[in-house]
């Protein structure tokens, strides 16, 4: 069988390098639960009760038993909603109140994607001007043994260290025109 089908050895587990980040960010995240406002983690806890099953069973329930009264189908209970206003009314109140409470709640989740793009950001400028770095010591260590190098761009554009404003402008002027942060 040729080596290039062989698939590459896999670690035996994760690094405890990666370990201790891995329980770093989950203790960053349990803080900031820990220290969310009331009112967020009110908002929170109505909307992620809101997406489940147990939910819908409610609605199923409450308005099933709601239509079937006011249908009069169920003998012995007189409607008290014949013409289902008060149903609607209700109806339209609630989604009001949820759609305030997913607003919440995406808000927030949007915050934390931003710290988290922001952090992946710093990483990446981080690991690309260490590696800039490295690249130069390489090229240094290669010519001190006399080791020669072929002239390659590629490999004096990986020793330039990264300007992180001069990115930022690069990508501004390919962003389309007209768009959603316009």
């Amino acid at each position: 069988m040729p080596d290039a089908l062989v698939p590459p050895p896999q670690p035996a587990g994760v690094s405890d390098a990666l370990k201790r980040n891995i329980d770093a960010l989950s203790r960053r995240e349990a803080e900031a639960e820990a220290c969310a406002p009331l009112q967020d983690r009110l908002a929170d806890a109505i909307t992620a009760f809101t997406g489940s099953m147990a939910f819908v069973c409610l609605h199923v329930i409450v308005y099933g038993g709601w239509v079937i009264v006011n249908l009069e189908l169920v003998p012995g209970i007189p409607a008290f909603d014949p013409s289902f206003v008060i149903l609607a009314s209700e109806a339209s109140v609630e989604a009001i109140f949820l759609s305030t409470f997913v607003l919440i709640s995406q808000n927030r989740m949007a915050a934390a994607a931003d710290k988290r793009a922001d952090l992946d950001l710093h990483i990446s400028l981080l690991a690309e001007h260490e590696l800039t770095k490295l690249a130069g010591l390489i090229m240094a260590m290669a010519e001190q043994m006399g080791i020669e190098t072929p002239n390659n761009p590629e490999i004096e554009e990986v020793r330039r260290d990264v300007a992180p404003e001069a990115v930022l402008d690069e990508l501004e002027t390919h962003k389309p025109k007209g768009g959603a942060g316009n």
